[in-house]
């Protein structure tokens, strides 16, 4: 494991006992712009055991009439997830919906190439909208405009969202679902710039059959918002250029474009792994740009945001990663189970952080997954479910993440890292309830050997609340000695987020310690 280089700053950066002094500004004043309830979205897939033994586990004892499993349903709602994205990520581009509709004995089983497995259908889109009304999320719905196109996509809008006195509408009814799920947010295809994808596409190619569906379902209804592929990565040698030509095609037709970001440790960098929302600020700062030149060059009066929905820490050159082969075409094999450690938490945590600095041009995000893949929650078939590391940093800020975003000044000593130079050691945004003046504050401290002391000066807070104090109602720190520790079914307890006994709050400074590799929040009143 590489050790990041000595700290350095502008000042001597350090605090009376040595260790690393951050310092933070913020005012109530100043804020970049309300907190959006989607930015803690999720996603749902038919990948590996995501669906089937993830949320769908008939045998399962928890498992309703339904055959969703309660345990899972219990935890999303701890997790807080706001939306869910379904049915895909790669899947959806060679996905026939109405396979997963109607009596299940009659349902085929089909090749999924995207992962080389067989989905049975047993779960559909009636199943899926179930099973989001009784965890209390909002569906989020994308189509395939990989093998099939606009006619596919008029189809299942029309199942979803008209009432009725129509085919597939009055299909929905018969099928034993008398109101329509008025879908609000709709995905024009999955990642259509990538090679892998099934029906991959070039820029000006796809430009038309998103913009051609767009204004077709906005026929059947106007009232939904639409989510544009941009690039599945910055990565990708078109970045930037893609946008560029899509949205010159469908500016006036969308609402929003997507972004697709994964990080992982590589080559035993630590430093640079901690530093991963540095690159996710540039990606959002570089498909604006690109959102804002169309609409500069265009004349348009309104402005595109992102749907960040694909986002999390993924290590994709694991052995869990790769599909099945050859004749094996199983249903729900073990996928992308990465078992996340103390680290990947704290980068899952800054990630939030950076969607959260960009609520004003990032209105949707969806962490991927949910269960098993790549995800928060882990599932026996049949068996115990438990919280990854991962799980705490989002729980907390879905909670306590109200208001309005505040923006955050940050002076702080840096480190050298080998993907993005010098970054800051700490980083943090912070939101307030304009109702009730609570404060929420969420940091990390990236040094991987450094307690770093940070405090942030309350008098602006102080004035807001006409003279009264402010204090910590609450402070929680997870880290760990060990910041490769990892949950599991046996043990998700022996490291949790603990009470942070430093924070404290004196003649209207809070000061806070942040040991290495840690995620903290502090909330004030």
């Amino acid at each position: 494991m590489s050790t990041p280089a000595p700290f350095r700053s502008a000042s001597d950066g350090t605090a009376s006992d040595g260790t690393a002094a951050v310092t933070l500004t913020l005012d109530p004043a100043f804020t970049v712009g309300p907190v959006r309830r989607r930015t803690f979205g999720s996603f749902v897939e038919h990948l590996g055991r995501c669906v089937y033994t993830g949320i769908h586990d008939p045998e399962h004892e928890s498992a309703d009439e339904n055959g969703f499993r309660g345990d899972v349903v219990e935890l999303t709602r701890e997790l807080g997830v706001s939306t869910v994205r379904y049915p895909g990520g790669n899947f959806v581009s060679g996905y026939r919906w109405e396979d997963g509709i109607g009596p299940k004995d009659q349902r085929p089983t089909r090749l999924d190439l995207a992962w080389h497995s067989s989905d049975p259908n047993l779960v559909g889109v009636d199943e899926f909208m179930q099973w989001a009304r009784k965890t209390g999320v909002e569906p989020m719905m994308a189509v395939n405009l990989g093998t099939r196109g606009i006619q596919e996509a008029l189809d299942l809008l029309e199942y979803c969202n008209v009432p009725g006195g129509t085919h597939f509408s009055d299909l929905r009814r018969a099928n034993g679902h008398e109101e329509p799920y008025r879908v609000k947010m709709w995905c024009l295809g999955n990642e259509m710039d990538g090679p892998w994808q099934i029906g991959h596409k070039t820029a000006e190619e796809y430009a038309r059959l998103a913009t051609e569906t767009a204004r077709a379902m906005r026929m059947v209804d106007p009232s939904i918002e639409l989510v544009v592929c941009g690039s599945s990565s910055s990565a990708m040698e078109t970045f930037g250029a893609w946008e560029a030509t899509v949205l010159e095609e469908s500016y006036e037709h969308v609402d929003y474009i997507s972004a697709h970001a994964y990080y992982f440790e590589e080559d035993d960098d630590l430093g640079s792994f901690l530093a991963s929302s540095v690159d996710m600020d540039h990606f959002i700062e570089s498909v604006t740009a690109a959102a804002d030149y169309v609409r500069a060059a265009g004349k348009h009066t309104k402005r595109i945001n992102i749907s960040f929905d694909e986002w999390n820490v993924w290590y994709q050159k694991r052995a869990e990663s790769v599909p099945p082969t050859g004749d094996d075409w199983p249903v729900a094999p073990v996928l992308l189970e990465d078992r996340y450690n103390v680290a990947d938490a704290v980068v899952v945590g800054n990630l939030l952080i950076s969607l959260l600095r960009n609520t004003d041009r990032v209105h949707a995000a969806s962490l991927a997954q949910l269960v098993n893949v790549i995800a928060p929650i882990m599932t026996e078939p049949g068996g115990r479910s438990w919280r990854q590391t991962t799980f705490h940093p989002f729980a907390q800020a879905s909670q306590h993440a109200v208001g309005d975003v505040l923006q955050v000044g940050i002076d702080a000593p840096t480190y050298e890292t080998a993907r993005f130079g010098e970054v800051p050691v700490a980083d943090a945004v912070a939101t307030r309830d304009p109702e009730t003046g609570a404060v929420s504050l969420f940091t990390v401290n990236r040094s991987t050997t450094e307690t770093t002391t940070v405090t942030v000066d309350l008098r602006a807070l102080r004035r807001e609340a006409d003279g009264q104090g402010v204090d910590v109602v609450e402070a929680l720190t997870l880290a760990n000695p060990d910041h490769t520790w990892s949950a599991t079914a046996d043990d998700e307890t022996s490291v949790l987020p603990q009470d942070n006994s430093t924070a404290t709050v004196d003649d209207g400074v809070l000061t806070v310690e942040l040991p290495p590799v840690s995620w903290t929040m502090v909330r004030l009143a």
